[in-house]
């Protein structure tokens, strides 16, 4: 049962929260330990309130689950699980992470707070509200970025950030919303009855205008915001924000992936050299040459 708790708990989906970071790296503040600490911290928190969310989710959607190819086998709809045990725990880690949230700093603890709200309407409401269900999902991102911002003492960070995380999270939960529907085909609506306000060629469109969005809006931080180096070096980034955002659109399209952006991370070579060469081109950019 230990296990299956863990499982519910969705570990793999913890570094969707590592949009806490941002405000630290883009703030020239990944040196200084405190705010290290403070940010590791706060990633700790929303790991937990994560976990809360997942496992309330997961019992809302029990019995569609169990229609579902491969959701039918998580811990809950299988049996492994019970109701009870997932009901409890998922009651400690809100308000452990929300008590704990507003001892680190109360800006942060009323962002978890609103998180969590926001999560529970969700769940019960907003995901079936067409196209509001994505926008959630993305608020949701959004949130974490300014959770980063809150427990530290920001004196660089650009709104830019804003615009281009949310646009990022909006193209995840639209490919998300594209691979349901390729795998689930006309039993779609069976699993998640907001699928039928869906189609493929609806959801490509939007799609591709995330993603003009989110690649303009990063270029225009590169060379606007304030707080970056004099020599636009920040700009050198921009071809790997690009490339990373069209590798994407390849497993969506080709390979017909996208259910689940956390492993797409975790399991693509391509993707994971390329984040990797953006953060070394960022920290020179940003922690070298300034």
């Amino acid at each position: 049962m230990l296990i299956g708790l863990l499982k519910t708990m969705r570990p793999r989906q913890w570094p969707k929260n590592g949009f806490v970071f941002i405000a630290l790296l883009f703030d020239r503040q990944l040196l200084i330990p405190a705010s290290f600490l403070h940010t590791l911290a706060a990633f700790v928190l929303l790991c937990l309130m994560s976990s809360a969310v997942y496992i309330m989710n997961d019992l809302a959607d029990i019995e569609s689950d169990r229609q579902h190819p491969k959701k039918k086998l998580r811990p809950l709809p299988s049996g492994q699980l019970s109701v009870g045990v997932a009901k409890v725990a998922a009651v400690i880690f809100a308000l452990g992470s929300l008590v704990a949230g507003f001892v680190l700093a109360i800006d942060f603890g009323l962002i978890l707070l609103g998180y969590l709200m926001m999560q529970i309407a969700y769940t019960f409401w907003l995901k079936h509200v067409v196209l509001l269900d994505v926008f959630i999902i993305t608020t949701g991102f959004v949130l974490r970025i300014a959770a980063g911002v809150t427990v530290i003492d920001v004196q660089r960070f650009s709104p830019w950030l804003y615009v281009f995380g949310g646009f990022l999270a909006l193209f995840m939960a639209l490919g998300k919303r594209r691979h349901e529907l390729t795998l689930l085909g006309e039993n779609a609506h069976s699993h998640r009855a907001i699928l039928n306000e869906y189609n493929l060629d609806l959801i490509d469109r939007m799609l591709g205008v995330v993603m003009t969005s989110a690649v303009v809006s990063y270029s225009l931080y590169t060379f606007l915001a304030e707080g970056l180096p004099d020599n636009h070096v920040m700009m050198l980034t921009i071809p790997f924000v690009l490339y990373a955002i069209f590798r994407y659109l390849y497993l969506i399209h080709i390979r017909n992936e996208g259910g689940a952006p956390e492993e797409i991370l975790l399991r693509d070579r391509p993707l994971q050299v390329t984040l990797g060469l953006f953060g070394v081109v960022v920290f020179i950019a940003l922690y070298i040459l300034a």
